[in-house]
């Protein structure tokens, strides 16, 4: 029999004594023991032993080279890396995220990253081949092939230590802050309990056995984490509460939530659909930077890109990776939202149930963790290690990402260039730490919400996706142009987020936020078009070099390939590419179809429309045919 009850540990706020910190730890760790069942403490043990099992596996031949330790040895399949793809999307704080998205604005709102589909689409068919073809070892090298001189060192550089450290610490410190929440609500553990106890393992496996570590830790943790989502659903969904009202069909049909289920916004209401809809679809796709759907690929995408075996594993790899990401996984969080907006209709039910909490944490992503308090044990056990899987493939991919920035683009190109590849992995080791200690000082310190960091990630990036997409295919862009594009985005978005309230900038239609993001974007393109007109283009030795290993073709090399020509050198070597634009556009839009479809057919059976479901999926099936049909017809290697 227990001395004190699990709900009096849980929500017991912590005094200090004479044992000082001791007590303190111990305290938790009872308060810990206590919540999970022995049953769950196996499973758990059972998956953390799994885990540092990959990392030890794949540790044998991680430490021959960076390729190795970086990209696999380049030889990874598709169904592997894209399954990768999708397990570090899938990180702890998504749920969290798409659960703030719901309870605030509906299902809906989940068009502010819904809209990225686009910019996969278009990674797919167009960037996907481009990136493997380069053969480079982070897309950071990319900079010193398209461009030349000191600017492309500067621009590959800078953006190593800035990307490497600020921006990914940025993204694993709003990942860590789920945890916090996740720990805080379900276990009862202090913040610096859930850093350390969540970052010793993910630290562990991916320092050992590199990005293959990673990559296999990634396949069996999205299956951990998947399970995990459904079953939570199913539990919420089970709750006295919503069983009350008829289940899954009595929630979609429950007049207190019958706001929140649309797909779509309200189209007659333009302040709703316009900033939710049509700003993410017109301007979001093309025009934001953001890590994961990049436009023209990028950051760990690339990487995963730049693994793969040859071309057509890298666009295998992408496409798989954005139907899972946008049709497959969305439903199990969406259904737990809904059901805590019956269960928790207001954030002082949570904080009622959990007055331990504290306050800053207390915002509406944190009612996917209440929700699955409600789960029983062995069961509890099995979503803590899905939620733990997570939190580790996230953490695991951005961990190896940023230190592959570090090493490779710093500290071997401007600290140390003779540097051996045994001294390089020992670096990639060491920052994979400090990287991870960085991140989660950030989630104890700065960080309050999973839609704070989101936003702040968007602004600072706006702008500056259309140079990411058109510099492959237009010769004039030049080192210049990135560097004006990167100092008028930083300068604009501290301005509008230091000095303007959203208050100040908000009209009749669009919302504070959404009116800084035009804005951002408005200026720094225009910047970033005017100084590429005006500044000399790159050498032509370099311009031609990075033709003739890429291949890009199209009108915006004419004049270069033109010259290349009359100069006895065609920079295609021969080999007489075809421009296969317009057929990859066309792939574009049919493979949007497909997974819109795809995701909406599903949503149509969990809201009991069977008609609707049923047809849309159908037309799915439909474009999916055709988009292999078009696919088999590309020249990929």
């Amino acid at each position: 029999m227990h001395l004190i009850s699990k709900d009096a540990l849980r929500n017991a706020p912590f005094q200090e004594n004479n044992n000082g910190i001791f007590s303190y730890i111990v305290f938790h760790l009872i308060s810990f023991f206590m919540i999970l069942a022995t049953v769950d403490w196996i499973i758990i043990s059972i998956f953390f032993v799994i885990v540092l099992g990959i990392g030890w596996w794949a540790s044998r031949t991680a430490g021959d080279s960076t390729e190795e330790f970086f990209l696999g040895g380049r030889d990874m399949p598709w169904w592997l890396l894209g399954v990768s793809m999708v397990a570090c999307t899938f990180s702890a704080d998504t749920p969290n995220l798409v659960t703030g998205f719901v309870r605030e604005n509906g299902v809906a709102k989940n068009w502010a990253w819904w809209a990225f589909l686009i910019t996969g689409m278009v990674t797919v068919f167009i960037y996907a081949r481009l990136w493997r073809k380069s053969n480079i070892n982070t897309d950071l090298e990319f900079y010193e092939i398209r461009y030349g001189g000191k600017l492309a060192s500067f621009l590959r550089g800078f953006r190593a230590l800035y990307l490497g450290i600020f921006f990914n610490c940025l993204i694993m410190g709003s990942v860590t802050l789920a945890a916090i929440k996740i720990g805080g609500v379900m276990l009862g553990l202090e913040p610096w309990v859930v850093v350390i106890g969540a970052s010793i393992v993910v630290v562990m496996y991916a320092a050992l056995g590199g990005i293959k570590g990673v990559v296999w830790a990634d396949f069996f943790q999205y299956g951990i984490a998947m399970f995990g989502a459904v079953y939570a659903a199913y539990v919420a969904v089970s709750q006295p509460e919503i069983v009350e009202i008829g289940g899954l069909s009595g929630l979609i049909n429950d007049p207190r939530i019958s706001d929140k289920i649309s797909f779509f916004p309200d189209f007659s209401d333009p302040t709703v659909w316009v900033p939710l809809l049509l700003i993410p679809l017109a301007v979001q796709w093309w025009a934001v930077w953001y890590p994961g759907a990049e436009p023209g690929g990028g950051g760990y995408i690339a990487q995963r890109m730049l693994s793969a075996k040859n071309e057509k594993n890298a666009v295998g790899a992408t496409l798989f990776f954005n139907f899972a990401h946008y049709a497959l996984r969305p439903w199990p969080w969406i259904i737990v939202a809904l059901a805590s907006l019956i269960i928790y209709p207001e954030l002082s039910d949570i904080q009622a149930e959990f007055p331990g909490i504290d306050p800053k944490y207390l915002k509406d992503d944190i009612a996917y963790p209440a929700m699955l308090t409600k789960l029983g044990p062995g069961w509890l056990g099995l979503v803590v290690a899905s939620i733990i899987a997570a939190y580790m493939s996230t953490i695991g991919t951005h961990l190896n990402w940023g230190s592959s920035y570090i090493v490779n683009d710093f500290y071997k190109r401007f600290v140390k260039p003779h540097a051996s590849e045994r001294e390089m992995v020992r670096m990639g080791r060491i920052t994979t730490v400090l990287l991870m200690v960085f991140a989660g000082t950030l989630s104890l310190t700065i960080l309050d919400n999973a839609t704070e960091a989101f936003n702040i990630l968007l602004l600072t990036g706006a702008g500056s996706g259309a140079v990411y997409i058109m510099r492959w295919f237009w010769w004039r862009i030049n080192a210049i142009t990135e560097i004006i594009t990167m100092v008028v985005a930083t300068f604009v978005a501290l301005i509008l987020v230091l000095l303007v309230e959203d208050q100040q900038v908000e009209t009749a239609i669009l919302d504070g936020f959404t009116v800084k993001l035009l804005i951002t974007v408005g200026i720094v393109t225009v910047s970033w078009i005017v100084t590429t007109l005006i500044t000399k283009p790159e050498n032509k030795e370099v311009l031609r070099a990075f033709y003739k290993l890429t291949i890009p073709g199209g009108p915006g090399w004419k004049k270069v390939v033109d010259a290349a020509i009359a100069d006895g050198d065609p920079c295609d070597d021969g080999h007489g590419v075809t421009w296969q634009m317009p057929k990859q556009i066309l792939l574009v839009f049919i493979g949007c179809i497909t997974i819109y479809t795809s995701l909406f057919g599903i949503g149509g059976l969990v809201y009991g429309n069977i008609i609707l479901g049923v047809g849309l999926l159908t037309l799915s099936s439909i474009c999916a045919y055709l988009l292999f049909q078009i696919m088999s017809k590309l020249n990929l290697d």
